[in-house]
């Protein structure tokens, strides 16, 4: 298995959002964190000879990355064609020998209808947005109806919400850990060139 260091330089060269949504909350997912997440799916088992579906994917940081670490499939699948068009061309970039296929659609209403074994990996919005609250909450539901287990990318402060949301929904959070989170001045609204935050990622076993 290669290393998550390996893993995190192989996804340095996938390219961000070129015209980001602040509504969408489109953050380009930082290759470390996206290389700690996969590294640790895979040492559990949950990326090898399985499908992966990567909700919002944006411009494919978490798709890719399960990518390279030999599923049998990965859909990543979000609701702005523009980002889904430069997964395309990172696709080519990464050079994965799995290929994923990009689906338009609302994550939240996600069209899919996987096999039981199936990977949800995803970044969604944080809800920090003005009428945008609670849009994790969206995501982590259609992970409960689509996955056998989901890695999830959530605000500091989550673990509570993530803990109650998945012993409602028939789960149960198995792995949680703190990661970086580097913000780049990118909306109106940022007063800083860059900011780094915490950010959570939870393991989430569904029955």
């Amino acid at each position: 298995m290669p290393t998550k260091s390996a893993l995190a330089q192989q996804l340095g060269v996938v390219a961000g959002f070129d015209n980001p949504l602040a509504s969408l909350e489109q953050y380009r997912t930082p290759p470390d964190l996206a290389a700690h997440l996969v590294h640790t799916a895979d040492l559990q088992g949950d990326i090898q000879d399985r499908t992966v579906v990567d909700l919002g994917c944006g411009t494919g940081m978490l798709a890719l990355g399960a990518a390279l670490r030999g599923p049998d499939t990965v859909v990543g699948l979000d609701i702005d064609p523009a980002p889904l068009s430069t997964a395309r061309d990172n696709e080519r970039k990464v050079g994965s020998t799995t290929s994923v296929s990009w689906v338009r659609a609302d994550a939240t209403q996600a069209p899919l209808c996987p096999p039981e074994d199936t990977t949800v990996v995803m970044n969604p919005p944080f809800g920090a947005q003005s009428g945008n609250e609670h849009a994790d909450r969206e995501f982590l539901a259609t992970a409960a109806e689509v996955a056998a287990v989901s890695y999830s990318v959530h605000n500091e402060g989550s673990q509570a919400f993530v803990e109650s949301f998945a012993a409602d929904n028939g789960g149960e959070v198995t792995h949680a850990f703190e990661t970086a989170f580097d913000l780049p001045k990118q909306f109106d609204f940022h007063d800083e060139d860059s900011r780094t935050i915490t950010a959570e990622v939870y393991r989430i076993r569904w029955d």
